[in-house]
């Protein structure tokens, strides 16, 4: 595999951890409940798209970073994945 290929999917995985990341801290820190409680309110509320649009903010940081650091390659898997991530949530929004 080159190595744009791997700094791609480099991007591409720190940017879904990202979003993961900011899907727990939502959930952990901004619901007054416990955190399973939380995960069953957002899917009985159908708000799974609303929380990932959310939680995808971190990848900005990330993609700024990379950018930063002349890691243009990296950049490049956190704009596809978080364009992956607004796709995703477009379809749970009407769908």
């Amino acid at each position: 595999m080159g190595t744009i290929k791997k700094n791609i999917l480099i991007g591409i995985f720190i940017s879904l951890f990202a979003t993961a990341a900011g899907v727990f801290l939502y959930v952990e820190y901004f619901s007054s409940q416990g955190f399973n409680e939380s995960l069953k309110m957002i899917q009985v509320g159908n708000l799974e798209g609303k929380i990932l649009s959310l939680a995808a903010i971190p990848n900005l940081f990330v993609f700024f970073i990379f950018i930063k650091k002349k890691q243009d390659n990296r950049a490049k898997g956190v704009l596809f994945a978080t364009i992956l991530i607004a796709l995703t949530t477009l379809i749970l929004k009407f769908f």
